[in-house]
């Protein structure tokens, strides 16, 4: 039998990340909530540059083609579907163990934080991921105004 010592705090820390957690999965991105049929939330990561924005998500296991995306004024909308292995196999003579893959339709919808010139987007994709770089619109890009001395 090994004896550990009581340390309330960090236990009580423990308790704290536990419960942010189940808080963060539960509302702030309920990944395992989808249900069949329901639209999943794609996770992205978005920055800017002085003259582009932007955009990386990964999408595993889809090919170019199976990706709609579209620009509309400064927003951004990357739509696509999952398919799950049920989907996919003829065959109903089989199990299921672990079904923890999230399938479905999903959409992402984002805000751009500049006016962009959509219709020279660049869009990549290599290995699952997808990389989208969008150049600002002229308006949009940072001026240097260069101060005169006054006499």
């Amino acid at each position: 039998m090994s004896v550990v010592r009581w340390r309330p705090f960090e236990d009580m820390l423990s308790l704290r990340e536990a419960m942010d957690r189940l808080f963060e999965e539960s509302f702030v991105r309920p990944w395992r909530l989808a249900r069949v049929g329901e639209s999943v939330e794609l996770p992205v990561n978005v920055w800017e540059d002085k003259d582009a924005v932007h955009v990386v998500a990964r999408v595993p296991g889809l090919e170019p083609d199976d990706l709609d995306i579209s620009v509309t004024g400064d927003v951004l909308t990357i739509r696509g579907r999952f398919t799950s292995d049920a989907e996919r196999e003829e065959s109903k003579d089989w199990c299921w163990y672990a079904n923890e893959l999230w399938y479905g339709p999903f959409e992402r919808t984002i805000n751009l934080p500049a006016m962009v010139k959509s219709d020279k987007a660049d869009a990549t994709f290599k290995n699952g991921v997808l990389h989208l770089t969008i150049p600002k619109a002229e308006e949009a890009k940072p001026k240097t105004i260069k101060v005169k001395v006054a006499k």
